[in-house]
């Protein structure tokens, strides 16, 4: 399972030390056990839904608002260049 967590902490750009991963390495496993359990249910009579609610906009008012200085948002970025954010090359 060793695989998995460092492979989960690199997409999340995290460093985890070796206890870490011991530590993580079997809850990871519970978690994913569980996914396996809840496979198995019969779900053939069930419709398929984006929400169990039946809720319709319940989101707020898109208001405009301060946002962030430009230099503490790339702060954290792997990589940039003056004030864009560098990313890998996706389409040839």
């Amino acid at each position: 399972m060793k695989i998995s967590v460092e492979h989960i902490a690199k997409l999340a750009r995290l460093s985890i030390s070796e206890e870490e991963k011991e530590l993580f390495g079997p809850q990871l496993n519970g978690i994913l056990s569980y996914m396996e359990k809840l496979d198995e249910l019969d779900t053939k009579d069930v419709g398929p839904t984006s929400h169990v609610l039946s809720l319709s906009n319940v989101m707020r008012d898109d208001m405009p608002g301060k946002s962030i200085p430009r230099e503490d948002a790339l702060m954290n970025a792997p990589d940039h260049t003056d004030k864009f954010y560098r990313v890998p090359k996706i389409i040839e």
